[in-house]
C-alpha cells in the first residue's frame, strides 16, 4: 500500500479557503460594478435635471428680455451693476430653490451676466459656450471655477419674432452632491453584498462537509492512486467486466466489455434500460443467482457470460458480469474441421491420382502421345479431383471448389448428396475466406443436418452462389422437413435449434444462424429465410448476402453486364 503524505494543509481546507476567496472577490466586484452603475445613473439624472432647469430659465420671458436688452447695449455693464440687476436676482433665486451648484447667464459673446460669485460677473465663462451659442443644447461634466459639476448649456433666444440667439444659460450640480446621493444608495448595496458573502461562506462550509463525507476523508492523492489501480486492473484484462450497483446503475463498464459487445461505454446508465443483450440482464435476476454461464452472440462474437452477486459483509454491492470471448476458438475449430475434411477428401482421392498417373505413363510407354494429350486435356477441364459434388465445375474460384468439395465429402459420409445449383455463377475470387467459411459452412452444416433428420428418401443439399460487384450471394436449400411451426425470425435468436438433443452450455449449439446473421449485417448484408419448407420436403431455403468478400475476376464488361441482367 502506498504511503500518503499528511504534511501541509488538507485539501478540504484549501478548497474552503479558495471558495471563500472566490466568494469575496465576486462580492467585491459585484458591489463595485453596482456602485459604478449607480454613480453613472445619478450623474445622468443630474445632467437631465440640469438640462430641464436650464431650459426653464432660458425660456423665461423676463430672462430673454433682460439678456436681449444687455446685448443691444454697447459693451457689458459693470459687475456692480450686474450684481443688483434682475438677471442676477432671478438666477440666484432659481439656484437657491433647486439646490444647483450654479445658474449662469451669459450674453452672445460668453460674458457672464449672472453668476453665484459676484466677482466673476462680466468675465468670460471658464467652459466653452460655443455649442449653446450655436443654437444646440448640450450636457456636460467638467470642472469650472466652482469645482467639478454635471450640468447643461441651453441657448437663450430673443423674445421677438426674429428669435435670434442673444446668450446662453448654464446650470450645474456639484459632483459632491452626487457622491452624497451615492453614499445614501450604497447602503442597500453594502447590505446585499454582506448577505451574499455570508451565504457564500455558509455554502462553502456545507460543501466542505459533504466533500469529506463523500470521499471518506481521503485526500486527492489517495483517491488518484485508487482510481489508477482500478483502471490498471479493469483495462488490463481481456475479459469484459460489467459492474451493476445495488441501485441498478452501471458503475463499471471496461474497455473489453465495450469491445466484445460492440457498444459505447455505458457507465452511469440504468441496467434495466441499457442496450446490452437481454441474456445478460436475465443473469442478474434474483432467481438466476446460481445460474450457469450462458453463450450468446453479440457484436459478431460468440461470448460466454457469467454473473456473480457481490457482497461486502452484509451490504449488497450489486452484480458483477464477466464476458469471455470464444469467437476465435470457434473459428479455429471450424477451420480445423474444414482442413480435416479436405485432408480426408485428398486421402480418398490418392488412388485416383495414382491411376491417372499410371494411365498417362502407359500411354507414353506405348507411344500413344495423342491419347495422352487428350487424357490430360480432359483432366484439366474437369479438375484433378472428383469431389462428390454435382456441377462443381460452375465454381471458378479454387477456394470455393475446395471448400464445397470438402463439405461434399462430409455430406456424402452422412448419406446426403451436395450439389451446386445450375444458376451458380462465380467469376471472381474470394478475398475474405474466413467470413465466407463461417457463413457458408454454417448454412451447409445446418442443411445437411436437416436433410439427415428429414423424412424424404432422397437426401440432398443444393447450394447456389452468385457474385456481383464484390458481393457474394448464397442460397442453400435441403430435402428436410422445413422449419415446422417455428417463426422464421426466431431461428436467428441465440439458443434456437431443431436438434432433438437438449442444448448444452458451452457446446456452441443454437449459435450458428445468429452468428452468421450478425456477421453478414455487420458487413452491410443479411441472412434470411426464403422458403419455410414443408414436411416431407423440400425443406427450408436460406439466402445470405455478404458484401466485400469477393475480388472481381478477369471478366469482360460484356460478361459483367450479362450477369447483372
Amino acid at each position: 500500500m502506498p504511503v500518503f503524505s499528511k504534511v501541509g494543509m488538507r485539501f478540504s481546507t484549501q478548497t474552503l479557503l479558495l471558495q471563500l476567496g472566490v466568494v469575496l472577490l465576486v462580492v467585491l466586484l459585484s458591489g463595485a460594478v453596482h456602485a459604478w452603475l449607480v454613480y453613472g445613473r445619478i450623474g445622468d439624472e443630474a445632467e437631465n435635471q440640469a438640462l430641464t432647469l436650464a431650459r426653464t430659465v432660458a425660456a423665461d420671458p423676463d430672462i430673454r428680455t433682460g439678456v436681449q436688452e444687455i446685448s443691444k447695449e454697447e459693451g457689458t455693464p459693470p459687475a456692480d451693476v450686474l450684481a443688483v440687476g434682475p438677471l442676477q436676482a432671478a438666477a440666484e433665486a432659481v439656484r437657491v430653490r433647486t439646490g444647483a451648484l450654479f445658474v449662469v447667464i451669459t450674453d452672445e459673446t460668453g460674458l457672464r451676466l449672472a453668476h453665484p460669485d459676484l466677482a466673476r460677473l462680466g468675465e468670460r465663462v471658464s467652459t466653452d459656450p460655443s455649442v449653446a451659442l450655436a443654437g444646440k443644447e448640450i450636457t456636460t461634466r467638467n470642472t469650472g471655477t466652482l469645482g467639478p459639476s454635471a450640468g447643461a448649456k441651453v441657448p437663450v433666444y430673443s423674445p421677438d419674432a426674429a428669435g435670434t440667439i442673444v446668450g446662453e444659460v448654464s446650470v450645474g450640480y456639484s459632483v459632491e452632491s452626487l457622491s452624497n446621493s451615492l453614499a445614501r444608495d450604497i447602503v442597500p448595496i453594502a447590505f446585499t453584498a454582506g448577505g451574499a458573502l455570508l451565504a457564500g461562506v455558509l455554502a462553502s462550509f456545507l460543501l466542505r462537509h459533504r466533500l469529506q463525507r463523500l470521499t471518506l476523508g481521503l485526500e486527492p492523492e489517495e483517491i488518484s492512486t485508487l482510481v489508477h489501480d482500478q483502471v490498471a486492473v479493469l483495462q488490463g484484462v481481456d475479459d469484459g467486466v460489467i459492474g451493476i450497483a445495488a441501485d441498478g446503475r452501471i458503475s463499471v463498464f471496461n474497455a473489453a466489455a465495450s469491445r466484445l459487445l460492440d457498444l459505447p461505454d455505458a457507465t452511469g446508465q440504468d441496467w434495466a434500460t441499457a442496450g446490452v443483450p437481454e441474456q445478460l440482464k436475465q443473469l442478474t435476476q434474483p432467481a438466476a443467482r446460481d445460474a450457469e454461464p450462458v453463450e450468446l452472440v453479440a457484436g459478431g462474437r460468440v461470448l460466454v457470460a457469467s454473473a456473480r452477486k457481490a457482497w461486502h459483509r452484509k451490504e449488497d454491492l450489486g452484480w458483477v458480469v464477466m464476458l469471455r470471448d470464444r469467437t476465435e476458438l470457434q473459428q479455429l475449430t471450424r477451420q480445423l474441421d474444414a482442413v480435416g475434411t479436405m485432408s480426408t477428401a485428398l486421402r480418398a482421392q490418392r488412388h485416383e491420382f495414382a491411376n491417372q498417373l499410371h494411365t498417362i505413363a502407359g500411354f507414353m510407354s506405348i507411344g500413344q502421345h495423342d491419347s495422352a494429350k487428350e487424357y490430360l486435356a480432359r483432366i484439366s477441364a474437369t479438375g484433378p479431383l472428383k469431389f462428390p459434388v454435382e456441377q462443381a465445375e460452375l465454381l471458378q474460384d479454387p477456394y470455393l471448389q475446395a471448400f464445397i468439395g470438402a463439405k461434399g465429402v462430409e455430406a456424402s459420409e452422412r448419406g446426403v448428396s451436395l450439389r451446386v445449383g445450375p444458376e451458380t455463377m462465380v467469376r471472381g475470387h474470394v478475398a475474405d475466406p474466413q467470413d465466407v467459411t463461417t457463413v457458408l459452412g454454417n448454412l451447409i452444416d445446418n442443411a445437411v443436418s436437416a436433410a439427415v433428420a428429414g423424412s424424404a428418401a432422397d437426401r440432398w443439399v443444393e447450394v447456389e452462389l452468385l457474385d456481383d460487384a464484390g458481393r457474394l450471394h448464397l442460397v442453400v436449400g435441403d430435402s428436410g422437413d422445413g422449419l415446422g411451426a417455428a417463426d422464421p425470425e426466431d431461428i436467428f435468436t441465440e439458443g434456437f435449434t431443431t436438434s432433438a438433443q437438449p442444448v448444452r452450455s458451452g457446446a456452441g449449439q443454437g449459435l450458428g444462424l445468429a452468428l452468421v446473421r450478425q456477421l453478414a449485417r455487420r458487413r452491410g448484408g443479411d441472412v434470411r429465410v426464403l422458403e419455410h419448407g414443408s414436411e416431407g420436403g423440400p425443406g427450408a431455403v436460406f439466402m445470405a448476402t455478404i458484401p466485400g468478400v469477393m475480388d472481381e475476376g478477369p471478366t469482360s464488361s460484356t460478361e459483367r453486364e450479362d450477369r447483372s441482367g
